[in-house]
């Protein structure tokens, strides 16, 4: 990853999409505006990053703005890592996606839609991937109440009386 110096050099190359940097405990990060994420990501692709690694949702939860996404890219030839993240507002969660540029993110994409309500502007299969279609609330908000739902099992029922003796 690249050092302080180096991490600054890189948000002063893409100007005014930056908004600021971190480096800590190693890690680089490059915080953005939520419309220039494809900017950059280009940008940091013809640097190098060639690689997407991972898409990430968090609950800033009780900060404003609340909902953020991290954008994990890999430099492979020079073994090296940056973080690029965002952050939304609760009222209007929505971001470009990143998709057309870089595939892997589709089903990830999906996944914070599913789990944190941030919504994917572009998106191919905009839809629900790991709850039913039905489902009310997005389960990895720290708001969202504890304790889940009851399951009931059907297959397993027997339809004999007494059946529990």
């Amino acid at each position: 990853m690249p050092d302080a110096t180096g991490l600054e050099l890189i948000a002063q190359e893409l100007g005014d999409q930056v908004i600021g940097t971190t480096h800590f405990r190693g890690q680089a990060a490059l915080h953005v505006r939520p419309e220039t994420i494809r900017d950059v990501l280009y940008a940091l692709r013809a640097k190098g990053y060639t690689f997407m690694a991972s898409v990430h949702g968090v609950d800033y939860f009780p900060e404003e703005p609340r909902l953020g996404v991290q954008y994990e890219l890999l430099d492979m030839k020079e073994v090296d890592r940056i973080a690029v993240k965002l952050r939304v507002p609760i009222e209007a969660p929505a971001v470009p996606s990143v998709t057309p540029d870089w595939p892997t993110a589709d089903h990830q994409e999906r996944e914070i839609y599913d789990m944190f309500g941030v919504l994917f502007d572009g998106h191919p299969d905009h839809r629900r991937i790991l709850m039913p279609e039905d489902y009310e609330g997005h389960p990895q908000r720290r708001d969202f109440p504890m304790g889940g739902e009851p399951v009931i099992f059907t297959n397993n029922e027997r339809t004999l009386p007494g059946w529990w003796k």
